[in-house]
């Protein structure tokens, strides 16, 4: 990357304040990127150069006059094709879905992001309706990591997660219903961040009900905290959503972490087995962090069986989906997606109530834990991306991808506010995330310590090599 697409929002609204460069010219550059990098890893399913350049022709007039419409004005975003946005078909990865229809509507978070003046690149990529942790669907094929195009860039929000990394925007709107935010950033080298439930409103509501999170993918915590004061902005469309925030996410980054209580969480009590280059890259960030000043101890939260309990959640959720579906649409659904659907039409009301009783209790440990500690920190992930087009590691012995992604489903079921980090990369020079947890309505915790790791230059990855994006991905 060079020039404009290595910049972060931050530094482009810098720049545009300063007339140092304009909004027209950041749009073309990513747009150009964008096309490049299309044709490798697969991110988006629709590109707008025309009504792109438009909205950045806007924002350039309104700098020009000194009259900036909000946060991002001029920023290029991209929005993932979950989530409505005005004059774009939104098809979720799915041929079941037609492309006809009025499409004038806007999520709560894409009308947020419009009413601050972001000029809106595209969508991005899904795996269908967003059921798993990694981005291939029959709409739109495999979405492939940026740092090795045979391999996987996680899902749900791959796409989104492999834009932000190889410049295409440096802000990507996602979605997380069990890890779909943290996974690919952790996968792709970028920052993610799934906020408290309800922290930003979400319209249409998900079939997957309160386990659905939206949150921004970005190159780093400081353009996280400038999203969310954008995205944050309270909707009526959405009941659930959480009341106005006092203050700002982006004055909150200040004060560092001298003096916080860091749980430090390596495997969940050794439930979980994290590959060394893993282990290896997540404790020195930790080790960062008492560094810093930080009280770090080494210690499990509670996570006893939530697996059964999230299935039924999410398996319920995914029948929701195809609830109405004719059989020509089944029949073109993801034969994954389709079996799931199967096992969610056979729990009944008692099953989910018992489930939503497990999540319950798991809410109250968390809390509890909470009560001692400031921040929960473990692996993103315990692996590394796998090879591209499956929904499990070869050899790995798990069915769903559930059984590769114990760090992160559980925090959407007590709806607690968690991100990624990249903290380096593996032997196989592929990044590795490491996850920030806090208390609900603690997002703010939560980016402040991402960002004290940014600042000390323990957070971050050397970006993806541009060489070969224009050609083909392999066979």
């Amino acid at each position: 990357m060079t020039g404009l697409t290595e910049l972060t929002a931050v530094q482009l609204v810098d720049g545009y304040r300063k007339g140092e460069f304009s909004p027209v010219e950041a749009t073309r550059a990513t747009l150009e990127r964008a096309r490049l990098i299309q044709s490798a890893v697969n991110a988006f399913v629709r590109l707008d150069a025309d009504g792109a350049l438009t909205r950045a022709r806007e924002s350039e007039e309104r700098w020009r006059r000194g009259e900036p419409a909000g946060l991002l004005d001029g920023v290029p975003v991209t929005v993932k094709d979950i989530l409505l946005q005005r004059g774009a078909p939104t098809l979720k990865g799915s041929r079941a879905i037609s492309p006809d229809g009025r499409w004038d509507e806007d999520a709560p978070s894409v009308a947020r992001l419009r009413e601050h003046g972001a000029v809106f690149l595209g969508k991005t990529t899904t795996p269908e309706f967003g059921w798993k942790g990694v981005t291939d669907s029959p709409l739109s094929g495999v979405t492939r990591n940026p740092y090795d195009v045979s391999r996987t860039a996680g899902g749900s929000s791959g796409g989104a997660a492999a834009a932000v990394a190889l410049g295409a925007g440096p802000l990507a709107l996602g979605t997380d219903g069990g890890g779909s935010v943290r996974i690919p950033a952790s996968f792709c080298g970028t920052f993610g961040l799934k906020p408290t439930y309800g922290r930003v409103p979400l319209y249409p509501a998900s079939a997957f009900g309160t386990l659905a999170h939206v949150g921004p993918l970005t190159r780093d915590a400081a353009d996280a905290a400038l999203a969310l004061d954008v995205i944050s902005g309270p909707d009526a469309r959405d009941w659930s959503a959480l009341g106005p925030v006092t203050g700002s996410f982006t004055d909150a980054l200040r004060g560092g972490v001298h003096g916080l209580r860091v749980a430090y969480s390596p495997s969940l009590g050794g439930q979980v087995p994290v590959r060394p280059g893993v282990a290896a890259a997540v404790r020195r960030a930790v080790e960062g962090l008492a560094g810093l000043g930080a009280y770090v101890s080494e210690t499990d939260p509670d996570l006893t069986e939530p697996l059964a309990a999230f299935h039924v959640l999410w398996f319920s959720g995914a029948a929701r989906v195809a609830q109405h579906f004719g059989p020509h649409q089944r029949e073109v659904m993801d034969p994954g997606l389709r079996e799931i659907c199967a096992l969610g039409e056979r729990f009944s009301a008692l099953d989910y109530l018992a489930a939503v009783d497990v999540r319950m209790e798991l809410g109250r440990r968390m809390g509890g834990f909470h009560e001692s500690y400031d921040v929960l920190v473990t692996p993103t992930l315990p692996i590394t991306a796998f090879e591209a087009g499956a929904e499990v590691p070869q050899g790995s012995g798990h069915r769903r991808w559930t059984g590769w992604t114990p760090f992160t489903y559980p925090f959407n079921m007590t709806q607690q506010p968690a991100a990624s980090v990249p903290v380096g990369v593996d032997g196989d020079g592929l990044p590795v995330g490491l996850q920030v947890v806090a208390a609900r309505h603690r997002d703010d915790l939560v980016l402040r310590v991402a960002h004290a790791l940014y600042e000390a230059g323990v957070a971050g990855v050397a970006a993806p090599a541009s060489s070969g994006m224009s050609g083909p991905p392999p066979a």
